[in-house]
């Protein structure tokens, strides 16, 4: 493996990290952001709601924007926008202040999180083995690390600009000296571009039952981290101090879950894998909904971070793979930012979603929906089988190194060592390619 893709690597796992500490400093200090602003209880759901929607606003622009511009560039100046942003939310004084703040921070958090996961997709690809979820799992160690710093800020009473200032200036230069290191596909030439928006438009039918499982999988995660306090304190009676370990110890799942993942897909498949998580993340919530007291539902909560955790990442991979199947130049950006949309309505639909049927039912009851719906990823689990080159199906190629330009202009070629590139490539100019296996 060439050292290009692996700083490659290294430089994209760390702008994953940057973008969990980011997003959880800021949902995690939600009532010191009410507090400081004096924001009611009706108007902050108005706000909390704006974020996520302008997030997919953002989304479906890079789509567009990445026809002309590589992701590794949108990536490289939206993530210092997120944290100038997250900066202007701790440090403002007026509610026109944080609403601005609130609408750059969306806009820029849906652009980042469709060009990292497009650089993640081709970077895959390059290696020829599932290393998406080692991305993920970097995010989800941001998301610990931005959590208990949140818990400090809050347990020492500091303004939350006191919280967020010292993040910013270690994050944001960190974050732009590593995007030095980005790696993106081969450039587009016009000619390419054209081709991209004749074509990448007209492959949305084959992406529906992706989009199904992306939103599924965010209503999933919604309701652990907006409802699992509640659950426990009000429904299983645990203390308020105890309320708040479900989340902590569903985030520790989620990032050893996608710790190991990769080699679960690499040994079995994406499909074996996805449909285990689903399975493990449904019988989660029916441990949730039947526990008889707070042990069991901590395990349940154990159950959904260690089921939830493989389900985005490798969506996100299931699409870029099918997309490059289509033979359509920049399908695969086009898919990932299409299918980032769902992360968002995902997590729109799922925390009022539970709210309304737990007041209106019961929250046991509740627990169940999310349960059933887990359960219909089973029934679309083969769009995640591999395409014609069985990349993916446990043939993955152990090493290849042909993605295109890194960020810095350099060209990756295949070493001396690195074997076959993607499925249709040329290794050498002049040589016919070696048959896959």
């Amino acid at each position: 493996m060439t050292d290009v893709l692996r700083r490659g690597r290294a430089s994209l796992a760390f702008g994953f990290l940057v973008q969990g500490v980011a997003f959880a400093l800021l949902v995690t200090r939600i009532p010191g952001i009410q507090n400081r602003y004096g924001v009611s209880d009706g108007l902050l759901p108005v706000f909390l709601a704006a974020v996520p929607i302008l997030a997919g606003i953002g989304s479906v622009s890079t789509e567009r924007l990445v026809r002309r511009v590589a992701p590794s560039r949108v990536l490289r100046w939206s993530q210092p926008v997120v944290l100038l942003a997250l900066l202007a939310v701790g440090a403002g004084r007026t509610m026109a202040v944080l609403a601005l703040a609130l609408a750059v921070f969306g806009l820029a958090v849906g652009a980042l999180d469709a060009s990292m996961n497009m650089l993640g997709v081709s970077l895959q690809r390059a290696y020829g083995r599932s290393i998406m979820l080692s991305f993920h799992a970097a995010y989800s160690l941001g998301g610990i690390v931005g959590a208990s710093l949140a818990w400090v800020g809050a347990h020492f009473g500091l303004a939350l600009w006191v919280s967020y200032l010292p993040v910013v200036l270690v994050l944001l230069p960190a974050a732009l000296v590593g995007s030095r290191w980005y790696v993106d596909r081969e450039d587009r030439g016009p000619a390419e571009k054209d081709a991209v928006e004749a074509g990448a438009g007209g492959g949305l039918k084959w992406l529906l039952p992706l989009c199904l499982v992306m939103t599924v999988a965010y209503i999933g995660d919604s309701t652990v981290s907006n409802w699992s306090a509640k659950y426990l304190q009000d429904v299983l009676g645990s203390s308020e101090q105890t309320a708040t370990v479900p989340y902590n110890v569903y985030m520790v799942t989620t990032l050893l879950g996608r710790a190991v993942g990769d080699a679960g897909v690499r040994r079995f498949g994406a499909v074996v894998v996805v449909r285990a998580g689903a399975l493990v993340a449904a019988g989660g919530f029916a441990v949730v909904a039947g526990a008889p007291g707070v042990w069991a539902g901590m395990l349940g909560f154990t159950l959904l971070g260690l089921g939830l955790c493989v389900l985005v990442p490798q969506t996100f991979a299931a699409a870029g793979r099918r997309a490059h199947g289509t033979g359509r130049p920049g399908a695969s950006d086009a898919a990932v930012a299409r299918l980032n949309v769902f992360n968002y309505v995902g997590f729109l639909v799922g925390s009022p979603l539970v709210g309304a049927l737990g007041d209106a039912w019961s929250y046991r009851g509740a627990m169940l929906v999310p349960m059933v719906l887990v359960l219909v990823t089973l029934v679309h689990a083969r769009s995640f089988a591999p395409g014609a080159d069985r990349y993916g199906g446990g043939h993955e190629r152990p090493r290849t190194a042909d993605v295109g330009r890194s960020s810095n202009g350099l060209r990756l070629r295949p070493g001396p060592s690195d074997g076959p590139g993607p499925a249709g490539a040329d290794p050498q100019p002049g040589r016919r390619p070696r048959p896959g296996p």
